[in-house]
């Protein structure tokens, strides 16, 4: 135990990237599952089906129900669900069986990624692989994965009670979970790739805090089902601001489902001009491969979310839209890496 300690507190300075390939795949392959993770959990949203597993059984329940005894009991937990009794008190087992299956996978994705991270770190850390002064951020990144878990159930906690419906609040901060933990595990692998790189300041900061509030303002338009109120782009009703603007005071945003849609479309417009101008001063540095990578994944995506709007939130382009944002962010971040490191270079 002191040794495995020791290899986590090296000195920073003594780090070096060349021998850390494999550690670097591994990070690559977590944050890759966690992309899968968030584009399931964009599923499990739009079907309706993150309510359908009524109880939590973190160690235990990696199976699913195997036998027709079995399916039983789990139909008749959910039939005594505040969300049955009020809005699927029609539905048979066989629906039932769908809307379990998307919460089942994505929770079996859970502990699938917790077990392909926690289980290499332990390995590389008891075989002194890891690279030095990186060893506090693995670790922080192993509790945040175990909070993220207890965040999802207490999301899911939120539409258990006599309103079934999944707090909003508590669905951005499941996300926002989700793509901090994507975000700190793409840095760090490129830091083993290319070196590292300073945290982002300035122009690239702010590029990467308004894709962030934007992705977080999506997630408030998922809560309170607000990419069906307005169906047009880019009018919302007879103007480009709704009519229900500003109802409900200082919480309007987060709780007035028009203001919120509303807002994520301007954020959306603001992080294409954002991703314009790092695009310009990646290609200046001599990072065109990332700078256009960004620039044509940000056009998908505002593209996306139109089409979302005007097809009133389809399964297939919800999902796509959610894949696009993490898509989005992923590019971003291995531009603001490369220009840290222009900068350090420079």
């Amino acid at each position: 135990m002191k040794s495995f300690m020791q290899n986590l507190h090296r000195d920073e300075d003594m780090f070096g990237a060349e021998g850390f390939r494999p550690v670097e795949i591994w990070l690559f392959s977590v944050a890759a599952l966690v992309f899968v993770m968030v584009v399931v959990g964009g599923i499990t949203r739009l079907t309706g089906s993150g309510l359908s597993m009524v109880e939590w059984r973190p160690l235990m329940g990696i199976l699913p129900p195997l036998s027709a005894g079995e399916w039983e009991r789990v139909f008749l937990l959910y039939q005594q669900s505040p969300e049955f009794i009020h809005i699927n008190s029609d539905m048979d087992l066989a629906a039932f069986k769908t809307i379990f299956f998307w919460e089942y996978v994505h929770r079996v994705l859970g502990r699938l990624i917790g077990m392909a991270y926690a289980l290499p770190f332990l390995i590389f850390a008891v075989r002194k692989k890891l690279p030095s002064g990186y060893g506090m951020r693995f670790v922080l990144l192993f509790m945040l994965g175990g909070l993220q878990g207890i965040i999802g159930w207490w999301m899911v906690k939120s539409g258990l009670a006599e309103d079934p419906d999944v707090s909003q609040y508590r669905l951005a901060v499941h996300l926002s979970m989700a793509l901090l933990i994507f975000s700190m595990l793409i840095w760090t692998a490129l830091d083993l790739r290319h070196g590292r790189g300073t945290w982002p300041g300035g122009h690239t900061a702010g590029v990467l805090m308004i894709l962030a509030v934007t992705i977080v303002a999506g997630a408030f338009v998922a809560g309170m089902d607000a990419g069906k109120l307005y169906n047009e782009y880019p009018l919302m009703g007879d103007g480009f601001i709704p009519v229900e603007y500003g109802e409900m005071g200082a919480m309007d945003a987060f709780e007035n489902g028009a203001s919120a849609q509303f807002h994520h479309r301007i954020l959306a417009l603001i992080v294409v001009l954002g991703v314009i101008s790092l695009w310009r001063r990646a290609s200046a540095a001599g990072l065109g491969g990332r700078g256009y990578t960004m620039l044509a994944l940000v056009g998908v995506q505002f593209t996306l979310g139109i089409a979302t709007l005007l097809h009133a939130v389809p399964v297939s382009l919800g999902t796509l839209h959610q894949a696009g944002a993490a898509a989005l962010l992923a590019a971003v971040i291995w531009c603001a890496h490369g220009l840290s490191r222009k900068s350090i270079s420079g």
